[in-house]
């Protein structure tokens, strides 16, 4: 069965407004709307680097108590939590899963690790 969505926990995690501290999500596997819609935007067309703050408000489905992810959510999140979500959308969707093959240090023996909460 073809996993969707993926939960995550960000290092360091978003402090709304109110001082609340949201770290734990759910990220979904992005379409090709997902990719293409930003585009259009012009917020984007005047700033390339504004392409990941749309494109994770529109794969971001929970942050914390957060269930409406927005581009401002995302602009304001500290940069290595940005890094972190950035990292996590290029793994699951060029591979469909989140896990890293790696060996044992001690015996050489491979196996994979799943990196989704990785994040703690």
């Amino acid at each position: 069965m073809l996993q969707t969505e993926f939960n995550f926990t960000l290092p360091l995690g978003y402090v709304d407004a109110e001082g609340n501290l949201h770290r734990e999500g759910v990220m979904r596997l992005a379409t090709a709307l997902d990719e293409i819609t930003p585009l259009k935007d012009p917020r984007v067309r005047s700033n390339q680097g504004y392409l990941l703050m749309i494109l994770l408000s529109r794969v971001i489905t929970k942050l914390g108590t957060l269930e409406f992810i927005t581009p401002k959510i995302i602009e304001n999140l500290f940069a290595g939590d940005l890094t972190y979500l950035q990292d996590l959308y290029c793994r699951v969707n060029k591979n469909g899963h989140d896990r890293v093959r790696t060996n044992c240090p001690h015996c050489e023996k491979q196996f994979d690790v799943e990196l989704s909460s990785m994040g703690e």
